[in-house]
């Protein structure tokens, strides 16, 4: 699915040029293997002298996200500067501004950044949300809680992801509401956050869009997502759903590129309801986990389609060649239940026809951090699924 506009195209940013990216992390580092392979230079900023993305970049400044400085001088060695993480300081993407384009712009990553905001955003462009409320203290916590009917999902307002600052409250029966809003008020920092009405879930999917500068744009067909413990487990792309659902999911994600007049891509992360109803979960302006599996399942790899996006190239073929799946393989399998470090059995998941294994060069396993992921391809989306969760069993 795509459109474009009337506009003139701009100027592209051909291969040879120099691409910055905020954040050296797995994102990063696929989406500089993407741009290498196209021609292009890359240069990221990392807190993280060890960062994933390091191994394949040409530098590597190591620097805090709220560095104005040395943003400002990764900005200077490049042609275009794009993110990879949502922590970047307003102050870096400014500064970064003034010496090469940024895409996406701190303008949206400003509204994206902070989930209350982000909220709020939504509901005011006439977008679907679950029923939420923002909370500043323990008291308004409590009740947010009553108002939303006990069960909830209590998240930070800044930072935290694969359940990181995140709290469940009415999943256990007979736990103390007072008890679990304690809790959840601990695990949002106790903090500004927001408070979400659980909804009856049928699935959660996502979809991915692109927008140039020059207009174009063009939507993904959506991935069919599962978590586990609040981190994703496995992903599969196409999703099973009825055309006229996968219309509408992709209708949003480019109305929402539109409101924003996006530069580069965003991540859509949707509820589908049990009475069929889509509502938008959050939004991440970066390669997403649940697009890994476009690398295999589609003609464009979300990490190639974020390059042309930002160098305004003409947008890749977003058509499903053939169904993949992914499952992420956390820190949990280089360890054995006491702690003891143990290797994983990859000759043994490798034997599974149709699997790849993706590993970001991480040298510290630990307990929920992505390490690297398994995929595979199959004839139906189910299979694929089969065959990556066969693969993953047998590490």
């Amino acid at each position: 699915m795509s459109t474009a506009s009337n506009k003139q195209p701009a100027k592209p940013i051909l291969p040879g040029a120099t691409i910055g990216i905020f954040g050296g992390g797995q994102l990063g580092r696929m989406t500089a293997m993407a741009a290498r392979e196209m021609g292009y230079r890359v240069q990221v900023l990392d807190p993280d002298p060890a960062c994933p993305a390091r191994f394949v970049v040409d530098s590597c400044i190591e620097a805090a996200w709220d560095d104005a400085r040395e943003a400002a001088n990764l900005a200077r060695g490049c042609d275009v500067v794009t993110l990879e993480i949502e922590q970047i300081a307003p102050a870096s993407m400014a500064a970064a501004a003034n010496f090469a384009p940024v895409r996406p712009s701190g303008a949206m990553l400003s509204i994206i950044q902070d989930r209350v905001v982000q909220k709020d955003w939504l509901r005011e462009h006439g977008f679907p949300v679950g029923d939420y409320r923002a909370v500043r203290s323990l008291d308004e916590l409590r009740t947010a809680i009553s108002e939303l009917g006990g069960k909830c999902f209590c998240k930070s307002a800044t930072g935290g992801y694969d359940g990181r600052g995140q709290g469940k409250v009415g999943f256990t029966p007979g736990a103390s509401i007072e008890d679990e809003a304690r809790g959840a008020w601990q695990a949002l920092g106790e903090g500004p956050g927001v408070v979400e009405k659980a909804v009856d879930l049928a699935r959660e999917i996502s979809v991915l869009v692109a927008r140039a500068p020059n207009g174009e744009t063009k939507a993904y067909p959506p991935a069919w997502n599962h978590h586990e413990n609040q981190i994703l487990a496995w992903s599969a792309i196409p999703a099973p759903l009825t055309d006229a659902m996968a219309r509408e999911a992709r209708g949003f994600a480019e109305a929402l590129a539109e409101a924003f007049q996006l530069e580069g891509i965003l991540a859509v992360e949707m509820f589908v309801t049990t009475d069929g109803k889509l509502l938008i979960n959050e939004l991440a302006p970066r390669p997403h986990n649940s697009y890994h599996a476009s690398v295999r399942a589609c003609v464009t790899s979300q990490f190639e389609q974020l390059v042309r996006a930002v160098c305004d190239l003409p947008l890749g073929d977003v058509d499903v060649v053939q169904p993949a799946a992914i499952a992420n393989l956390l820190g949990d399998r280089w360890l054995n239940p006491d702690g003891s470090p143990r290797e994983p059995k990859f000759a043994e998941a490798l034997a599974v026809p149709g699997i790849r294994l993706h590993l970001y060069e991480k040298h510290k396993p630990r307990k929920g951090r992505k390490m690297g992921h398994l995929s595979a391809v199959g004839a139906t989306v189910d299979e694929a699924v089969k065959l990556v969760q066969q693969a993953e069993g047998l590490l």
